[in-house]
């Protein structure tokens, strides 16, 4: 068999026997036992490790560059001698990571409970007989059956192929399946020629065949190229919005550390203690809880919607999910009931045709190319015993649009096709009528003309052809020509009694458009009755429509009829263009393009498994209703996030500015750097509850996305605000009462930790705080953060913490103090509202798919 430069073997190379016995396998499959030891001995068939967990996700919570000079300068000060000091700052370190660590981790074990209610399957011979596993399930050695939809699960060799066409975009590139075989290939053939050979996450666009598992996991090609592009994931657009923002935060850092620093130098202070000190407020200033607060919103965003029957993926989507501006949908199921069923079994002359009927069920009955919808209404109560035999079959695709069943019918094999009526109209010279057979160029007017007639009322009308071919025991893709129209099949699948979901996702500022390869007179049908009143632009219009007019030509466009797997995603990509923010729910094999592509990619449990895979969202019921539930509890998740980006950015820029002035002003440290990390360690506590709180009607009710510009103002007015209150208490303090430098510390510390958690239960709104309640998670930690907080200067932990006992004209100052800035951050919350409404528009670049 050989071996490749990498070391390993070169299984598509040599006798098929020789390659499946060099990984101990069979071409008959595994027993039960065999297959249960290898996945014990082996592992889960899973590219990735998985998240990250216990000791790494603990260390993730230390790996910042400022907590590591942090760490770094606390063990040079206590190698100094500094040791009691030291010993707290490490301690209030390793509190504050061990709290990320905790949120975070109990926030994952949460999803990964959900996303296994959603698993992909595969067939594989076990014991003799087919049985369906999780695709984590699949070892070395398996046989695995794969028909039309079905994901690749492991690196195969093929052993048995029909008309086998693999779709390998994720790996190569290639816009359109490759055919497949049993064949051996040489040794040095390039992944795309590898003919025998199935790929980990390519998947099957057509034909079925049996193969035998050489690679799984990890070790598959897959493997190899997701771990080498594992560092640079695609970003969601929330994503690249914390990523500006914590730019903005890098820079205000730099010149804040650096110009502390220095100041204290000159003004004769120890460098260790300027130095930590300078590092202090920069962590103050850095969003540490971030990485956790994110993880703990999305999450429990992730449970909530799973209450409401959508099982989420990929937790990043969660925001663009809420942020969606367009959805597009096919009209199955969504705009429809759902519910195929054949309405008419018609001659050429439109008359009702038993025999029509019995070739239209050889045909839907005998295929063995992947179930769907419209075979499964042609056999509703056929008993399978009826059915004739099956020679070969030309499975569906979605260029030919046809399927053929070579089956022994009468006098001998008779080919057997049905597919859209002008594919089939395409491969037919003749046409049964009640006159007898004649040319089909004498019928086909009249044939598009009852076809258009059929298709204004609802109908999905396929065509129905035969051809006697004697003598012959396979069939090919060239043998679908000089055929006979026999007649027409009509289905209905009506629409949804209402357009309520449609209107509803209207008012939650989001356009749903009908995108289908139906034909235009369906779609058109579908679309009146919900109200998407638009002329359908058809797929030969995008086709002749160049990449740069696309964006202005589908403006305002609602409907798209007879359109292909690839003109799908330039539609959306388009839309994405004109920086829309953009949904695609599909279910099908050709769907699985757009779903790579889509900012949210939405399929349904019962979707074909490349969907599934494919989707980032997971709908457990097929309906708008479901998706709008969604959204809101997506924005409400985004609402919540967004409160801690902005509220502790702005309270962290205000305590860190006034403390740079005081500490101009003053003789000594304002507060030690252990009291800087202690208050900022304090106040995170009450943003872990922030996922439970309300979010208000008017938060969620556009599309919204994180703007750095916004932050930057709500940081400016209310960090200003937060100033002059410090500035206020530090006059009070120093140059009213003389109080002495620990109870001044003392009193800064409580005041800013008690006030960061005030403002945050202020300013969670735009409306006033008693218009507008907290969660009583929220405001139960906050009320007993803010308690602590008051308790420490008089507890045992005061000497250590550097802090003393305040006076009761202190305390009063400070309460005093504390409501005039409660009153500023609500008289400014009219003019410069906390949470501005909508979404800014701006174009975005499409997202790779990658593997």
């Amino acid at each position: 068999m050989g071996r490749a430069d990498d070391g390993r073997e070169v299984f598509w190379a040599g006798p098929l026997p020789q390659a499946v016995a060099a990984v101990g396998a069979s071409t008959a499959g595994l027993t039960g036992e065999r297959a249960a030891a290898l996945l014990r001995e082996h592992g889960p068939n899973r590219v990735d490790a998985g998240a990250r967990r216990g000791w790494r996700l603990l260390l993730s919570q230390f790996t910042s560059p400022i907590i590591l000079i942090l760490i770094a300068a606390t063990v040079l000060s206590m190698a100094v001698g500094d040791l009691i000091d030291g010993a707290i700052i490490l301690v209030i370190v390793a509190a504050s990571g061990g709290l990320g660590f905790w949120q975070e981790h109990a926030a994952g074990r949460a999803v990964d409970a959900l996303q296994a209610r959603v698993r992909v399957d595969t067939e594989v011979v076990r014991d003799g007989g087919e049985v369906s596993v999780p695709v984590e399930d699949v070892v070395v050695g398996d046989l695995v059956v794969l028909r039309a939809g079905d994901v690749v699960p492991a690196d195969c060799r093929i052993v048995q192929a029909e008309r086998l066409q693999v779709d390998q975009a994720v790996l190569t590139g290639e816009s359109f399946p490759v055919p497949k075989s049993d064949d051996p290939s040489p040794p040095d053939a390039e992944l795309p020629a590898r003919g025998n050979a199935l790929w980990m996450g390519t998947h099957v666009a057509s034909g079925t065949a049996r193969a035998v598992v050489m690679r799984t996991g990890r070790d598959s090609t897959f493997g190899a190229v997701s771990r080498r592009v594992a560092s640079r994931p695609a970003s969601t657009g929330f994503q690249r919005g914390l990523t500006r923002f914590g730019l903005l935060l890098v820079r205000i850092m730099v010149f804040l550390l650096v110009g502390i620093f220095v100041a204290n130098l000159l003004m004769h202070r120890p460098v260790i203690d300027s130095l930590l000190f300078s590092l202090a407020l920069a962590v103050g200033l850095t969003p540490q809880m971030l990485p956790a607060i994110v993880a703990v919103s999305l999450s429990a965003g992730a449970r909530a919607m799973a209450a409401h029957r959508v099982i989420v993926k990929r937790l990043d989507v969660i925001e663009d999910f809420g942020a969606m501006t367009v959805l597009l949908t096919d009209k199955t199921g969504t705009l429809t009931a759902g519910t195929v069923t054949l309405t008419g079994c018609l001659s050429v002359d439109g008359e009702p045709d038993t025999e029509v009927t019995r070739l239209a069920r050889l045909n839907a009955g005998l295929q063995r190319g992947f179930p769907n919808p419209i075979d499964a209404a042609i056999m509703t109560g056929q008993p399978p015993a009826d059915l004739g035999a099956r020679i070969a079959e030309a499975p569906y695709d979605f260029t030919r649009q046809r399927l053929s069943l070579l089956v022994r019918d009468g006098d001998g094999p008779t080919l057997v096709t049905k597919g859209a009526l002008r594919a089939v109209l395409d491969v037919c010279a003749t046409a049964r009528t009640a006159a007898g057979t004649v040319p089909l160029d004498e019928v086909r007017e009249r044939v598009l003309r009852r076809f258009t007639a059929l298709s204004d009322e609802g109908n999905r009308v396929l065509g129905l052809a035969v051809r006697p071919m004697p003598g012959a025991t396979a069939v090919a893709v060239t043998d679908e020509r000089e055929m006979t129209l026999v007649g027409l099949l009509t289905f209905q699948d009506p629409p949804r009694a209402d357009a309520a979901a449609i209107r509803r996702l209207a008012d939650m500022g989001v356009t749903v458009r009908l995108v289908t390869g139906d034909n235009r007179h369906a779609a058109r049908h579908v679309a009146a009755s919900v109200d998407l009143a638009s002329e359908p632009l058809i797929g030969a219009d995008l086709a002749a429509c160049p990449d740069d007019q696309l964006p202005e030509r589908i403006a305002d466009v609602t409907v798209f009829a007879e359109v292909d797997p690839l003109q799908k995603e330039r539609i959306l990509t388009a839309l994405r263009h004109r920086g829309d923010v953009v949904g695609f729910l599909g279910d099908g094999i050709n769907d699985a393009p757009a779903l790579h592509a889509a900012d949210v990619g939405i399929s349904v449990d019962t979707a074909v498994d490349v969907a599934k895979q494919a989707a980032a969202i997971v709908l457990l019921d097929k309906n708008l209703d479901v998706i709008a539930d969604g959204i809101r509890l997506g924005r409400r998740t985004f609402t919540n996030t967004l409160k801690y980006i902005r509220v502790n950015t702005s309270a962290s820029f205000g305590n860190v500015v006034s403390m740079s002035i005081a500490a101009l002003l003053l003789p000594f440290l304002p507060l030690l750097p252990r009291q800087v990390l202690l208050l900022n360690f304090l106040s995170d506590i009450p943003y872990t509850t922030l996922s439970t709180d309300h979010a208000d009607p008017e938060q969620l009710q556009h599309p919204r996305t994180v703007d750095v510009r916004t932050i930057r103002r709500f940081m400016l007015v209310y960090g200003s605000i937060s100033i002059t209150v410090d500035l206020l208490v530090l006059g009070a303090l120093h140059w009213w009462w003389h109080v002495p430098t620990d109870v001044f510390r003392a009193a800064w510390f409580v005041q800013f930790t008690a006030t960061e958690i005030i403002v945050l239960l202020v300013l969670r709104s735009n409306r006033s705080f008693l218009r507008s309640r907290p969660s009583t998670a929220l405001a139960g930690t906050g009320l007993l953060l803010i308690a602590v907080t008051v308790a420490l200067p008089f507890s045992p932990l005061a000497a250590p913490l550097g802090l003393a006992p305040l006076p009761p004209v202190v305390l009063a100052t400070l309460a005093a103090l504390t409501l005039v800035n409660v009153a500023a951050n609500e008289t400014a919350k009219h003019l410069v509202p906390p949470d501005p409404p909508g979404t800014r528009r701006v174009p975005r670049r499409r997202r790779g798919s990658g593997p």
